[in-house]
């Protein structure tokens, strides 16, 4: 066996060359934002960013591992506040669309309502070394001394297309870089951190992110959604027959045969996605509950139909001071609250942000190669094409 001094300047080797690999395929084709093609769902404005970041106070860090022709996988961090999250806890909740995964931690956050750590993102095969590694890390922060029990929180989906995922190449020192680096502002997209094997559509997929500004009217609050798009089912871009337009869809070859010929390879459009949900507003876990499972409608309004195969989950949470839980809270706790009635306007703004994250995925994700197969981005100016025949993007 080699000194260790030069496995690990191969390891660093190979890691820049397939990351060479990656800048290579990015620099083939420019990518775009859906808003650069003329795509904005819904009808209430984007933040500033128009990210998950657009909630005060949330962060973003992201690894990516791009080692050799075999590894395309990654880390996406989400935190939701500056400070401790084990001892200021936000409320939330999971909703599950269709239960083919791995969500570490999801049945305590809906048993007690609150987050307590960051949200990982990973591959499938790997949620167990990261959920180890960001309790490594969480147990080593200040005033963390005396913690017995601590739920980590950490999602999937499954990259073995482009990765060699039984590898289980996510290493303590991925996770721990991704929460060190998490930062406000911009969010890269695309073939990036978590993202980085993902296929979305029978494209390439990855990361996408969106928010929504209520108007002050309407209590002037902000959501913003980051996903990690794996899944398939018959694209559409606002209602825009794009996935059937590009002869790329879910369920292709049986349609064609008509008789669903045995043994015929198909996309029966599985796959997964994580869908994270913030909000500055005041929920209730209970209001975040609702809020997670309008992500489905969001979603549904890309093709996805949450087929067999596919692990569906969205994670809502609240950052608002007046509802978080301290760690040594008293018995009883008071909290300032939305009601029912003004939820309507942020559920709208959740459906609109989820389907604008997913294009954003699709379209900044670039072709990628990994694991002895090529999965290509999806093609712009085709999109354009499509868009432009059904009146949505401009003419020119």
């Amino acid at each position: 066996m080699l000194p260790a001094p030069y496995r690990l300047s191969l390891r660093l080797t190979a890691a820049l060359l397939g990351l060479c690999a990656l800048v290579a395929s990015a620099q083939e084709a420019p990518r775009a934002r859906a808003r650069d093609l003329g795509v904005a769902p819904g009808i209430f404005a984007p933040g500033h960013y128009n990210a998950i970041t657009d909630v005060a106070g949330v962060r973003v860090g992201q690894v990516t591992l791009a080692e050799g022709d075999s590894v395309r996988t990654g880390v996406t961090a989400i935190l939701p506040h500056p400070g401790n999250a084990y001892r200021s806890r936000v409320p939330a909740a999971v909703h599950v669309g269709n239960g083919f995964g791995k969500f570490v931690g999801s049945t305590q956050v809906n048993e007690l309502g609150e987050l307590e750590t960051p949200i990982l993102l990973t591959c499938t095969l790997c949620v167990w070394k990261a959920a180890d590694a960001m309790a490594e890390w969480m147990l080593a922060q200040p005033d963390m001394q005396q913690v017995r029990s601590l739920n980590v929180v950490v999602g999937e989906t499954n990259d073995g297309g482009l990765n060699d995922i039984r590898a289980r190449p996510i290493t303590a020192g991925a996770v721990r870089n991704a929460l060190e680096s998490a930062k406000s502002g911009p969010v890269q997209e695309g073939s990036i951190g978590a993202g980085t094997g993902t296929v979305a559509f029978g494209w390439k997929g990855g990361i996408g992110t969106s928010s929504r500004k209520l108007p002050d009217s309407l209590g002037g609050w902000t959501v913003g959604v980051l996903v990690q798009a794996n899944f398939g089912g018959v694209l559409q871009v606002e209602g825009a027959p794009v996935g059937r337009a590009l002869d790329r869809y879910a369920f292709q070859n049986a349609v064609a045969m008509q008789d669903n010929t045995r043994g015929l390879a198909d996309d029966r459009g599985d796959g997964s996605v994580i869908i994270v949900i913030a909000t500055d507003a005041p929920l209730s876990d209970r209001n975040l509950k609702r809020l997670a499972s309008r992500g489905m409608m969001g979603l549904g309004r890309t093709g996805s139909s949450a087929s067999n195969g596919s692990g569906d989950y969205v994670l809502a949470f609240s950052t608002a001071e007046s509802v978080r839980r301290a760690f040594d809270a008293p018995r009883l706790l008071q909290t300032t609250e939305l009601a029912n009635e003004p939820m309507s306007a942020v559920f709208q703004a959740s459906v609109d942000a989820v389907e604008e994250a997913v294009y954003n995925a699709l379209f900044m994700a670039t072709t990628t190669s990994g694991n002895g197969k090529t999965v290509e981005a999806i093609p712009l100016d085709k999109v354009r094409d499509v868009l432009r025949a059904h009146g949505i993007a401009p003419a020119s």
